[in-house]
């Protein structure tokens, strides 16, 4: 069977526009929310680390952290090394993932909509799988 990519990236966009549209509430984007995601589930982090999570550039991270920091939605804390940025989210940003998370959820029920309950699980359950082939098959190179 081959387009595996072909399908993935067919499905791709159209997920993060909506997903914009969704964010569009919460004056966030995708590109946000991923930071806001990290720092929810990892905890305070630098911006190194987040940017080496997602394999973005640092200055990229930079400019979203930036932005979410404007927004009230993070925060810099003092680390052990003053030149080390270490950003967490705060109390609004806590409030505003927990509601973010609720309206995705639901997005994700009414997507996976008349799909078996056994297909939804193999999917949820290979993506994980493609990834850790994709990042052996980058170590290979």
């Amino acid at each position: 069977m081959e387009g595996y990519i072909q399908r993935f990236l067919t499905l791709y966009r159209p997920m993060i526009t909506r997903l914009n549209e969704l964010l569009d509430s919460y004056d966030i984007t995708y590109s946000l929310w991923i930071v806001m995601y990290h720092l929810k589930h990892r905890g305070a982090s630098t911006l190194v680390e987040i940017a080496s999570h997602y394999e973005v550039e640092k200055p990229t991270i930079t400019r979203r952290v930036q932005k979410v920091m404007e927004l009230g939605l993070v925060e810099q804390i003092s680390g052990k090394d003053k030149r080390e940025k270490i950003i967490q989210l705060t109390d609004l940003g806590f409030s505003i993932y927990d509601n973010v998370r609720k309206d995705i959820t639901a997005l994700e029920f009414r997507i996976m909509d008349n799909i078996p309950e056994h297909e939804r699980k193999i999917a949820y359950e290979i993506f994980p799988k493609i990834y850790n082939n994709l990042k052996q098959e980058r170590d290979l190179l």
